[in-house]
């Protein structure tokens, strides 16, 4: 017999977990209730899930087409016969790491902001977990937009904001680029500073990353201070949930709306994810 799926919010800004339900094994009525609830809830959680990768690309699938996973800091670019599954992965086999970012911390962002067509939502199944750390934060970026002073909003509106394509979130520079501190010159793709969701149709900052972000039109000075002031109304606690990784969770988020970061924890312990993408992210004009 099964039980009708339940939506539990999590009691913050942001973030819901769902239970009830198996990914492998969805009707179309229950593909519903998480796309809405995504919606509703910028995260949503399902824990104990079984997945092969087949079924992890089949269930991101649902939600649109799939970007192929980008380049890793070592040049591997995907799972074997998978090229949409990125892994996350502080893991080392014969002397190679199987995925990116390490045990470090990764700091605030949002995924793939710097390309002209970010991806829309992002998909994280955990595999193995450490005991302790590793939580990921989520912050709701509709609610940083709207706890801006109207002055604040006033000059935000109709910016343009530089999402830098040099480093990925944990530091590291990607594949193929050479490190470059310079917010100016640095590359990367324009987006509004602030987005409308196309399907909510609510107002979000959009702010990527805060390393080499840059403001067009003003000077450096004046973008770093502005960008300053910006950051510090996206990233307060009462705007953030987080999630305690179990094996078998999966993290589905909106692009489009949230910021997340990742604590470090202890490079001795196993920690393994595999993350799609899911594509149609661009910011429409506001």
């Amino acid at each position: 017999m099964t039980h009708a799926a339940q939506i539990i919010p999590s009691g913050q800004a942001l973030g819901a977990e769902i239970r009830n339900l198996d990914l492998r094994n969805l009707s179309d009525s229950e593909f519903d209730s998480i796309h809405d609830a995504w919606l509703n809830h910028l995260v949503v959680l399902l824990r104990a899930q079984q997945l092969t990768d087949e079924d992890l690309i089949r269930f991101s699938r649902r939600l649109g087409n799939l970007d192929w996973a980008p380049v890793q800091e070592t040049g591997r670019r995907f799972v074997e016969g998978h090229p949409e599954i990125y892994v996350v992965s502080n893991v080392i086999e014969n002397g190679v790491p199987i995925g990116s970012l390490g045990a470090g911390e990764a700091v605030w962002h949002t995924d793939m902001s710097y390309l002209e067509t970010p991806p829309k939502a992002s998909l994280l199944y955990a595999l193995e977990v450490p005991r302790a750390g590793g939580n990921t934060y989520f912050c709701n970026m509709y609610l940083a937009y709207e706890h801006l002073p109207a002055s604040l909003k006033r000059r935000a509106s109709g910016l343009q904001v530089k999402h830098d394509g040099t480093y990925n979130s944990g530091g590291y520079v990607r594949q193929g680029l050479t490190a470059v501190n310079d917010p100016v010159t640095s590359p990367g793709a324009y987006h509004p500073l602030v987005v409308t969701h196309p399907e909510t149709g609510r107002r979000a900052l959009y702010l990527g990353r805060r390393r080499n972000a840059y403001l067009g039109g003003l000077s450096l000075v004046e973008s770093e201070a502005l960008l300053d002031e910006l950051w510090s109304y996206a990233t307060r606690d009462e705007i953030v949930w987080h999630n305690e990784w179990q094996a078998g969770d999966v993290v589905l988020w909106d692009n489009r709306c949230t910021m997340h970061r990742r604590d470090p924890f202890d490079p001795q312990s196993r920690r393994i994810l595999h993350r799609t993408q899911v594509q149609g992210g661009i910011p429409p004009r506001p």
